[in-house]
């Protein structure tokens, strides 16, 4: 028996930054509700409660999730087996990871949309206090919506704390519930990808490795010059070694290493983390550690180098 398919929308954000009105006025819209089984599951009770009455269609069930332990696998199968639901609806707890949802969510369930809700006059104190819940929340929604915003806000400071974690995502500027204005503030990338050799500077890293793993076929062909840690062993052919920095995406807890698979003849004179400079040209072919296709580095020149001043590279 085939399992179907469960769409999902999942809207996020803080206490009070509009997503139960916004869960609310999507219900009431006949074109979305049109008598699809729908669950709506939610896991934040806030100011606003969501008033079934006004549904364009009376085919929804409320389940409320309080806390993050039941939000597992077998949960949410058991509610598919008994509910029967056709499309699910996700009011997400802010002070909850995102990725527990989506480790969570059973292998038929997916996320066609993704929606962040921020109230603008919250967002910076936000940021600045619990900046790892800001940044799981800004990482893979399609759109950002800063509700309440005002024209004395500064938006180029709330673009680039959306930006340093979601170069692809719209942001909206909602300054009352019939005023939205788009974000148009352009995005240049740090360096020139038409260059002859592109060369990426100690402090784009972050930048350039987030924008080569979102838009990897814009690099096949180039030439490029990086600086970064050579690691060798760890499953890598005699040939290959791994070029990448630690990279600190919003805090120190969540440092990681990004790097790419290279080819280098002389793999094996390498000293296994010292820092290098390559020149690099990128093909897309499958390799072992990717399981699959993905950007290669075929390096032509290298040289040893001291550390940068800096060694964890920041979008900042």
């Amino acid at each position: 028996m085939t399992t179907r398919e469960i769409p999902v929308y999942l809207f996020t954000g803080f206490l009070d930054a509009g997503k139960t009105t916004f869960i609310q006025e999507t219900l009431e819209d006949p074109q979305f509700n049109g008598g699809e089984k729908t669950l709506v599951l939610m896991c934040e009770e806030g100011e606003a409660e969501l008033m079934p009455i006004a549904f364009a269609s009376s085919n929804v069930k409320i389940v409320k999730v309080e806390d993050e332990e039941d939000l597992t696998t077998e949960y949410l199968m058991e509610l598919e087996k008994s509910i029967g639901f056709e499309r699910v609806v996700v009011e997400y707890n802010g002070m909850w990871m995102l990725d527990d949802f989506y480790n969570a969510i059973p292998t038929n369930w997916t996320v066609y949309q993704e929606m962040n809700f921020m109230d603008a006059r919250t967002f910076l104190t936000y940021n600045k206090n619990m900046r790892n819940l800001v940044y799981d929340k800004m990482k893979s929604p399609e759109a950002v919506v800063f509700k309440h915003f005002d024209r004395s806000m500064d938006k180029m400071e709330f673009h680039k704390i959306v930006r340093a974690a979601n170069r692809r995502c719209q942001i909206l500027y909602e300054y009352s519930k019939d005023q939205v204005e788009f974000d148009n503030i352009e995005d240049p990338l740090p360096y020139d990808l038409d260059a002859p050799v592109v060369e990426i500077k100690d402090q784009d890293y972050a930048i350039w490795y987030s924008d080569i793993n979102e838009e990897e076929s814009k690099y096949y062909g180039k030439t490029l010059k990086i600086k970064g840690r050579a690691l060798i062993g760890g499953g890598l052919e005699d040939d290959e070694t791994v070029i990448g920095r630690h990279i600190m995406t919003c805090c120190v807890e969540d440092i990681q290493f990004g790097g790419l698979v290279a080819k280098y003849e002389k793999a094996q004179e390498l000293t296994h983390g010292e820092w290098v400079i390559v020149t690099a040209k990128v093909k897309n072919e499958f390799n072992h550690m990717y399981q699959g296709n993905g950007p290669v580095l075929y390096i032509t020149e290298l040289e040893k180098t001291d550390a940068p001043e800096q060694e964890v590279a920041t979008f900042y």
